[in-house]
């Protein structure tokens, strides 16, 4: 959070390490906060020549009101506006390409609960802005304003050209995959079953109508509740699916589960992708964030690759592909990023998923075969505990410190702390989405993986800030 008195802590607190979000009321997200903060990214577009920019929105129901104001700050800090409506995050990317606009605004708050919402600024092609550009945001929203000519409003629907595009570099084998698609009532819904078709799949579709009330749970492939009705249709009887893949509210996420029914995890799909693409490009590096397993860094070790441990966060992944020309990029929330000749090194779940069933409908093994292939640990699910905004990095910072007292040599603090043990590995990290701490365990058995919950869960338990109930918890 921003170090200043100028405004009140809620307020501040929106301006996190690289998106913008906040709750909808009247202290932090609501029109005239939405018009103010976007004016403020339009002197900084300006301050960089950009004067063109992208505007889409996510499927909550604050989000077209929020659109709107955003347009008018945009045009009147004379940017010209191309609006796509409701939309998804990588389309909006997308649309960045295909429109020429370095500038982008999507409405979003990707897979925070209802009641939330915020903003993905994008500076300049598959780049969204970093610590020090959100900071500049932050200080320019009181800066006097220009005198200038209004921009220009241009409606135009990229959905078409974002699915042609999708479609005519996936080439799918002779296997016809049977795949259950969750969009559990967000915008993903207006793609992937359309993707699916095309490229040959049978699918089954469930909540993939968009409703801003989510009548059902949140968009969030992480959660566990989310998945138990996925996992059910692939085990029908009638459907006997390949395989489910689900979808966050703005679609950059993704998760899978097998025709087991069993989940699995971003990093073991980036361990699959990644895989495929060292066959081809042996020696390439691939970029991963610290709440990955194991069986990422083992596979791409033993492919021949390069593996990048990184922070967490879109941005700073994003940042870390184009820096270190990586192959893929990806992080364990289901962000997934491919690069190269094969795609633009965005976070996109609907080419991702694509790739995956290219690769699965060319090979006569089932998707849990594949994965049973792989360096096999136990894997704790992300799991949050509660702490306030103002005070998690301090305190998280506390426990980092005492961690690195007591285990020297064996803690990466690039983002947090991933303390190393003979038998596994264990994070405690503060979320830059929510207030909450992040927290994920690995052994080399379940056994071994419950021993580092607890021991983590010794340093946590001593501060009263950190809730000692744990939400998606493995216990």
């Amino acid at each position: 959070m921003i170090e200043d008195t100028k405004y009140t802590v809620g307020f501040r607190s929106m301006f996190r390490e690289y998106d913008i979000r906040g709750q909808v009321d009247e202290e932090q997200l609501n029109p005239t906060n939405v018009y103010r903060i976007v004016k403020a990214y339009s002197k900084y577009l300006r301050k960089r020549n950009i004067t063109r920019a992208v505007v889409g929105y996510d499927n909550r129901t604050c989000s077209p009101s929020f659109a709107e104001a955003s347009i008018k700050a945009l045009r009147e800090t004379g940017i010209d506006v191309y609006f796509i409506g409701l939309t998804l995050s990588p389309v909006t990317y997308f649309a960045q390409y295909h429109l020429k606009c370095e500038g982008a605004v999507m409405v979003t708050a990707s897979h925070n609960p209802d009641g939330w919402s915020g903003f993905k600024f994008a500076n300049g092609y598959s780049r969204t802005l970093e610590p020090d550009d959100i900071k500049e945001v932050y200080h320019l929203l009181d800066t006097e304003d220009e005198e200038l000519p209004l921009g220009n409003y241009i409606e135009i629907d990229v959905r078409d050209a974002y699915i042609d595009n999708i479609v005519s570099r996936i080439h799918m084998g002779p296997k016809k995959l049977r795949v259950v698609i969750d969009c559990a009532n967000g915008g993903a819904g207006l793609y992937a079953y359309e993707i699916f078709q095309r490229l040959g799949c049978m699918t089954f579709q469930l909540h993939c109508d968009p409703d801003t009330s989510y009548p059902f749970y949140y968009p969030n492939p992480s959660d566990l509740k989310g998945r138990a009705r996925m996992r059910e249709m692939i085990l029908h009887p009638y459907i006997h699916a390949d395989l489910g893949m689900s979808f966050d509210g703005d679609g950059d996420r993704i998760g899978v589960i097998d025709e087991k029914g069993d989940n699995i995890w971003s990093d073991t799909l980036l361990a699959i992708l990644a895989k495929k693409r060292l066959e081809k490009q042996p020696g390439g590096a691939v970029v991963f964030d610290v709440k990955c397993s194991q069986t990422l860094i083992d596979t791409i070790v033993k492919a021949g690759g390069q593996p990048v441990m990184w922070k967490t966060g879109h941005s700073y992944i994003k940042a870390k592909l184009r820096e270190s020309n990586a192959l893929l990029a990806g992080e364990r929330s289901g962000h997934i990023f491919i690069g190269g000749d094969e795609y633009y090194g965005f976070d996109d779940a609907s080419f991702v998923a694509a790739k995956l069933l290219e690769y699965f409908s060319n090979t006569e093994e089932t998707v849990s075969q594949i994965i049973g292939t792989l360096p096999h640990y136990y894997t704790s699910p992300e799991i949050k505990a509660t702490c306030a905004d103002d005070v998690k990095y301090k305190i998280v910072e506390k426990i980092t410190n005492e961690l690195k007292r007591d285990y020297p040599g064996k803690v990466n603090d690039i983002n947090g702390a991933r303390v190393s043990f003979e038998d596994g590995w264990g994070l405690v990290r503060a979320s830059s989405n929510l207030p909450e701490l992040v927290l994920i365990f690995e052994g080399k058995s379940k056994e071994d993986m419950l021993r580092i919950r607890q021991t983590i869960k010794s340093y946590t338990d001593k501060y009263d800030e950190i809730a000692k109930k744990w939400d998606n918890d493995v216990e």
